[in-house]
């Protein structure tokens, strides 16, 4: 296997796996945007893409490359859900599919004194997530309103905490 360690640049058009997905000159961060906004009919069957706290993972064939994430963000991906719902820990950004594809969503997200992080209308990506680029080290909530109804869930961004989250139910 080929393990490349990388800084949030990616690595020069040597790399198979950039190239086949064309990735070749993408940081992490527009790397994770790309492949989440991706329809699911194009997302790639042979690229494993996870997100981590610190990083992100790609990995085709034999050849696996992480990418360094920036020191004060951290990518939570999440997907309302109405009837159906998967267990997820770090964001799959191919295979990962949540219930709500193409929905408009009104989101926000503050912290625990109260202070507005996030306040924006959205449409979830055809994979049925958003994903919001948060300050990291945050503890605080996250609203959702939609027209299926309303849900609400903790939500921290520190070291140990999952990037994709699957729990928060629409009523």
């Amino acid at each position: 296997m080929i393990v490349a360690g990388c800084s949030s640049q990616a690595p020069d058009a040597d790399s198979q796996l950039l190239t086949t997905h064309n990735l070749v000159g993408m940081e992490a961060t527009e790397i994770i945007d790309h492949l989440d906004r991706l329809d699911v009919e194009d997302r790639p069957a042979d690229l494993m893409a996870s997100v981590h706290f610190d990083e992100l993972q790609l990995s085709a064939g034999i050849e696996q490359l992480n990418f360094d994430l920036p020191d004060d963000r951290f990518y939570l991906s999440f997907a309302p859900y109405v009837n159906q719902t998967h267990e997820c820990y770090y964001h799959s950004l191919t295979t990962c599919l949540g219930e709500l594809r193409n929905e408009n969503l009104q989101v926000s997200v503050t912290n625990e004194a109260g202070n507005v992080v996030v306040d924006e209308e959205v449409t979830t990506f055809d994979n049925g997530f958003v994903g919001l680029w948060l300050p990291r080290d945050l503890t605080g909530t996250l609203r959702v309103s939609a027209a299926d109804g309303t849900g609400q869930v903790s939500v921290s961004t520190r070291a140990d905490d999952p990037t994709c989250l699957t729990t928060m139910q629409l009523t």
